[in-house]
Formats: structure tokens, sequence, C-alpha cells
């Protein structure tokens, strides 16, 4: 009996004492990254930044640049620091602060040129990029001069590059001009197999943020209307950049056959292709490039490098403001309803925020930053109704477009005294829609069934029954409420009728450029401009700016550090074992399925632009 209780109580032991040991082995390497993170935060505060005598600006970005950054203090250049360059796709940098450190170089005696090295920029929205590039080109006209470097460009990174004096590349490098697309994942056919009903309740033809439920493919109409914004804005592209090349759009990019025939002609050299296109101006090795610095800023000993100043160690003085104030507050994100979630805009927060603007005797106006593509209906109302308040209360209010305010994000503009946009924005997207699915079905296939009793049809809403006619008919009716609500608070804030509202409404989007002239905008501009027809409103010869963001407390960025050093090692781990293109398709189901995104909105109602969010770049 002993022996056999010995057999059978054996792989139970040896269970629990693996059970024990990984416990105990995350346990320490939660542990050990604590405490580094930790020593770093103390050495950082300790650390005293790096001066410089006289030399270059290295704007070396890395990661993505947005509008509000989720970790905005002083310590969000810790994990750059701590974790190396496998941090740095996840990084992400104030757009406002890579502006203002720039601008305040150019009035900085030591600082004699900059040298763009973007090698592990992400990239960022073109609205965005074009705010970086007024800042370069200030700089530029100050006379001092701008180097671009690298051993390849992508289409983000050399957007920015074309606003240098001179461009070098390497000679195994290339310059990934391509266009710009949207690719959607369309998946009715799964659904279907696994026998899910998906309900969808909508109002817009160009609506198609549901497509991917009720269809394979792109429908005609969808097709039609992102070719024609999508088109405009690679149009937008090339006639900015072609500016600072001083060629042509045609020239620039002379279409993939003449690419195809210039690249045989060179056997394939795409350093050579890039010369010979005028993208480059000079093909060169780093040691040759390193060289050509040295002579323009001069030879750092203790560095071994050319005299320069990394953008993160730059820290010029900051001049004193004085006057009123005004609020910059942002919705950067999904709107979703309740608190703030990391990359997303809180219903709650947001309109605390306004709130808090709106109370305050020191406010003089607001500033609100848009750069979404929307969300919760019941959320984006909760902001929209905040903000009237606030203008109502007599503080004038200017909205600033980002790289989209769609949807939601244009429901949050409308109270507006002005409504600013880059050219490049993509806005517009009026259309209302819902989703809810249910796995009756599904469960029926393995076995498992509903039944009970309810004292009406709307009782009985389950996602493991069929959805009551009745029901479905009332959410068809919200649906189409909520979108005559849309178009009455467009209208009467765009002073048209609500038929002329419904005729650019519809789902269609636009870029700025259009949708200025379809009176969805007031005017052309960037964050400057917003600021400055703040200050006009509210009669501020002299003014503050007061940036409304959330600083963590010491517990929350030892947190954020820590998961972030997890998941900057985890996913290169996962995706070594799995096939390229399963981890592709991953990333892609993850974008495209909103899973970054909590649907929360009480009446499951959402006025969300996905097509805006998925520009291949």
């Amino acid at each position: 009996m002993h022996t056999l209780w010995r057999i059978i109580s054996g792989p139970f032991k040896w269970c629990w004492r693996l059970l024990n040991f990984i416990r105990e082995f995350i346990l320490n390497v939660f542990l050990v990254v604590l405490i580094i993170v930790v020593v770093g935060i103390y050495l950082q505060m300790r650390h005293t930044p790096p001066t410089l005598a006289k030399g270059a600006l290295v704007m070396d970005l890395t990661g993505t640049v947005v509008d509000k950054p989720a970790m905005n203090n002083k310590f969000r250049q810790l994990g750059r620091e701590l974790l190396g360059a496998s941090s740095n796709q996840l990084q992400e940098n104030s757009l406002f602060d890579v502006v203002d450190t720039i601008r305040q170089a150019k009035n900085d005696a030591n600082i004699t040129g900059l040298v763009l090295s973007l090698k592990d920029f992400a990239g960022a929205d073109q609205a965005s990029l074009e705010y970086i590039g007024k800042a370069l080109r200030e700089f530029r006209d100050s006379g001092k001069p701008i180097y671009a470097v690298g051993d390849s460009y992508s289409q983000a990174q050399y957007f920015l590059a074309s606003y240098a004096n001179k461009i070098y590349l390497t000679p195994q490098g290339a310059v990934d001009l391509h266009g710009i697309a949207t690719n959607n994942l369309y998946y009715k056919t799964l659904i279907d197999k696994l026998k899910v009903n998906s309900h969808i309740f909508r109002v817009g033809t160009y609506k198609s943020a549901v497509e991917p439920f009720l269809r394979d493919n792109m429908s005609d109409d969808a097709r039609e209307a992102d070719s024609r914004w999508v088109g405009q804005l690679w149009q937008h592209y090339l006639t900015t950049v072609a500016a600072n090349r001083q060629t042509t759009p045609e020239q620039l990019f002379p279409g993939a056959q003449a690419m195809l025939e210039g690249l045989r002609a060179v056997e394939g050299n795409t350093a050579q292709f890039a010369l010979n296109n005028k993208w480059v101006d000079e093909v060169a090795s780093r040691a040759a490039i390193d060289t050509a610095l040295t002579q323009a800023f001069g030879w750092n000993k203790r560095d071994k490098a050319f005299n320069g100043i990394s953008i993160y160690d730059y820290q010029p003085v900051t001049p004193s403001q004085q006057g009123g104030q005004i609020a910059v507050i942002f919705a950067n994100g999904a709107i979703i309803d309740g608190p703030e979630t990391p990359g997303s805009v809180g219903g709650d927060t947001t309109a605390d925020q306004i709130r808090d603007a709106r109370l305050d005797p020191d406010i003089k106006a607001i500033v609100f930053r848009v750069n979404s593509p929307g969300g919760s209906v019941t959320a984006s109302e909760v902001i929209r109704s905040e903000l009237a308040a606030a203008r109502a209360a007599g503080k004038p209010v200017v909205v600033s477009m980002g790289g989209m305010a769609a949807s939601g994000g244009y429901w949050v503009s409308t109270p507006a005294n002005a409504i600013i946009a880059s050219a490049s924005t993509l806005t517009g997207s009026i259309g209302i829609f819902g989703v809810i699915n249910t796995v009756e079905n599904t469960l029926d296939s393995i076995g498992v069934h509903t039944d009970g009793v309810a004292t009406s049809p709307l009782a009985d809403v389950s996602m493991t029954k069929t959805l009551p006619a009745e029901f479905s008919q009332m959410m068809q009716l919200n649906v189409e409420s909520g979108y005559r609500n849309f178009i009455t608070l467009v209208a009467e804030s765009r002073h048209k009728t609500p038929e002329e509202i419904d005729k650019i409404g519809q789902g269609h989007v636009w870029i700025g450029s259009y949708a200025v002239q379809n009176g969805l905008v007031d005017r052309l501009g960037d964050f400057d401009d917003a600021v400055s027809k703040a200050a006009e409103l509210a009669q501020l010869k002299q003014y503050q700016l007061n940036w409304y963001l959330d600083e963590p407390g010491l517990l929350e960025l030892l947190l954020t550090q820590t998961s972030a050093s997890v998941y900057a090692f985890m996913p290169n781990l996962i995706q070594s074992w799995l096939p390229a293109p399963v981890t592709q398709v991953v990333d892609r189901l993850k974008m495209d399925a909103g899973l970054g995104f909590s649907w929360n909105d009480p009446q499951n109602r959402y006025a969300f632009c996905f097509s805006c969010e998925q520009i291949l770049r």
C-alpha cells in the first residue's frame, strides 16, 4: 500500500515543486527588476546632464512621437537608459517637448547646427511630422545647418530628413518611399464558422467600421471613400517633401513602374537609386559621415565623436511666462466611458479637467487638443457637454486637431469657438454604429443550451440567446437617434442645416484641407495657431500655458517601468518561437478587432473611425 501511495503521490509532489519553483523564479525576477529600477531612479535624480560648449543638437528620437505620452514626467527616459535598445520602440515622446527643444536650440548660441539621426524613430502621424518639420524649418532659416544621417530611411523618417540642408545615406542603405495604404482584416467567414451571430446597427453609407463583421472584403462604397482620402493624404506628403527637396511630386515619386526601371538601371543598388533620384545628397560610409560632421562641429576627445548633445540630454532654460493662463487639455486616443487609461480618453477624466479649467479664475481660455478616432458615444457626449459649459461660462474654447479627430473625436469638437486642423488631419467620419455578438449557436453546437423565463422580451437579452426582435428594433432606433443628434450638433455648431451635414456625413472621412472646404473646420493651422486664436479670443496680450497632464506617483512609476521591462523582453522571446506570418497576423487582429479599445459604452453605441487608425505607412 505504501508503495502504491508513493506511485500515486509522486507526480503530484513533483508538480507542486515545479509550481513553487516557477512562483519563486517569477517573484525573484520581479524583485531584481524592481531593485534595478529603484537604483536607476536614484542615479537619474543625482545625474548631472552633460553640458555642451559648442556643437550640434543630435535629434536621436527613439520610439514614437505622440501628443500625450503615457509617462509624462522627468522619469520617462528612465526606461531608455535602463533597458537599452530593446525598449526603444516602446518609448513615447511628447510632440510639444520635441518642438519646444528645437525652438530653444535655435536661439542657443552653443548650438551651431542639428543632426537628424532617426534610425530608432518609429514614426508619428502626418500632422505631427508637419509640426516638427515647421520647427526644423525655423531652425534652418535661422542660419544653422541641419544634417540627416542614416543607414536607411522609413517614410516617416524621410519626411523629417527632407528638411535637412544635406541628407547622407550609407552605401547599403535605402529610402523606403512606397505610398500610403489601409489594410483591414475581414472575418465574416470566421464568425460564421464559430457560429457567432453579429448583430450590427449602424447609420452612414460610408461607416465601414462594422464591415469586418459583415463581409469578407471591402465594399465598393468604402473602397471609393478610402481611396479618396488616402490619395489626398499621400499627395500632401509628396507635395511637402518635394518642396523641401526643391523638386516636383512627380519627380520625387514617379510611380512603381518607373521606380522598378530605375532600380534595374543601377542593378538593384538602392543607395545609388536614391542618389540618382535626388532623394539624398550624398552616399557615404559612416566613417566619412563622421568626418564631415567633425569638420562642421569639431571633435570631442572625451566622447571620441563630433561635438554634439542628444535631444534627451539637452536641457535649455525655459523662459518664464507671464499673463493669463490658457489651459491645454488633451483628448489623445480612443474615447472610453469612465476614467482615463493609458492611451485612451476617459470621458469622466477629461470632463473633470475641463470643469476644473472652467471653475479656475486664472484660466482665461481653453485649447482642446484632439487626436482621437472616436469611441463611446456616451463618453463623447459627457466631454462635449462639459466643453459647451466652459464656452457658456465665457471662456473661449479652441480645438486644435492633431493627426485625427474623427467620429467621436469630431463630436467632442463641436462646442468650440474655432476649430483649427492640419491639412493632413483626418476628420469627419460622422456616423454611429452598434455591435452585439451572441453565441447561442456556438453553445448549441457543443451541447450547451440556455433557457429561462422573463417578464418581457427586453429582459431576456443575453449573449447566450438570440436577440429579441423588439430589442433589435429599439437598438436600431437608438443608433438612428444618436446619428440625428450627431448631425444636429454639427449643424448648429457649423451654422448649417442637418441636411447639409448629412450630405458630408454618412461616415465620410475628410482630410483637413477638404474639411475646411466643407465647413467642418474653420481654418488650417497647427497648435501654435490654436494658441494664438485662444489668446486673441480671450484678449490676452501675454499668456502662459497650463498643461493638464497627470504626473504619476512613485509606485505607479515603478510598476510602469517594471512592466515595460518585462514587455520589452517577452515579445521578442515569444516571437522568436513563432513564424513571422503568425506574429504579423496576431498584431493585425489586435489592431482590427480594437483590442486596445474598451467597448464599454452603456448603450453599445460608438462613433469610431477604424480606417483612420489603420494607415500603413
